[in-house]
């Protein structure tokens, strides 16, 4: 189940990423909602990522 939370939280910022450089795929509508789920997703990564290196 962490793996599936740290593939979809790289997903979500590859894609705001991509919509705050080049405007593809939400047209860069809010500039301050594509940096807020820039950093939900790397939390989210973060938070998968150590919980499962603590179950290792």
């Amino acid at each position: 189940m962490s793996f599936a939370g740290l593939i979809f939280s790289g997903v979500v910022v590859i894609l705001f990423i991509a919509d705050l450089a080049a405007g593809f795929p939400f047209q860069r509508v809010s500039v301050l909602a594509d940096i807020g789920f820039i950093v939900a997703g790397l939390l989210t990564a973060y938070l998968s990522w150590s919980i499962s290196r603590a179950k290792a």
